[in-house]
């Protein structure tokens, strides 16, 4: 994966990522769905980097306050695959850093600086409240479930690997709309007390497919996301 520099952005080359990059905060949507206004790419970076200057102090004073003995020096990059989709997305890198990732895409279709710094301090929150090393721990435990289940029932050894993997998978999906939830909430406050309107931010709710509450889904019903982001502001 390669990383290019945006200003005084923080840029890993040749990027190793830890295997803890399972949280997909991304909705799922391609850029062809998604009714945008497009700035010009200038003032998309300009108004990105004013951002990434505002949120990550704050982002990193909130990780302080309520992650006793956690890394809360974020780091915050940019993906330049030209064609990766609109995204965000939050990971470890080798030596525990945590990083924000946001594609050209996602800086590009982002309406306004409220909806940046939302994602943003959405993505901030997945680290905060130890997202990743929770959805990790709930694949293990399942995948063993599901392993021990099928050594029970007779199955074979492919048949018990294969029940390993479909565990691991329903581990991880198990909790990801709560996780969502969690940081649609703590990100709100992030938002806010960096001077940012979280309710304008949570706008793009409104512009993307509804994945609805399907069973094992990985993102929560778009209603329920703005919901959380206006009990979260007190509205």
């Amino acid at each position: 994966m390669r990383w290019s520099v945006l200003a005084s952005v923080l840029v890993i080359a040749a990027c190793s990522e830890t295997a803890t990059t399972g949280i997909d905060t991304r909705p799922v949507v391609s850029s062809a769905q998604v009714d945008t206004v497009r700035r010009s790419p200038g003032v998309a970076a300009r108004q990105f980097l004013e951002v990434v200057k505002t949120i990550e102090p704050v982002a990193e004073r909130e990780c302080r306050r309520r992650a006793a003995g956690v890394n809360c020096d974020f780091k915050i990059v940019v993906d330049d695959r030209v064609n990766a989709p609109s995204n965000a997305y939050q990971f470890l890198d080798k030596s525990g850093q945590p990083i924000i990732a946001f594609t050209l895409a996602m800086i590009a279709e982002a309406r306004n600086a409220d909806e940046l710094a939302f994602v943003m301090g959405h993505e901030a929150a997945h680290h905060i409240r130890g997202h990743l090393a929770r959805q990790r721990d709930a694949a293990q435990a399942a995948a063993v479930v599901f392993a021990g289940l099928a050594v029970l029932t007779g199955a074979t050894a492919q048949g018990v690997e294969s029940a390993t993997e479909l565990g691991a998978a329903v581990g991880a999906r198990t909790y990801s709309k709560d996780y969502e939830l969690e940081a649609d909430a703590l990100g709100t406050v992030i938002t806010m007390r960096a001077g940012y309107d979280p309710v304008k931010g949570s706008e793009f709710f409104t512009r993307i497919p509804d994945p609805g509450n399907r069973f094992l889904g990985s993102h929560p019903p778009n209603v329920q996301r703005r919901a959380t982001v206006l009990r979260a502001a007190g509205l």
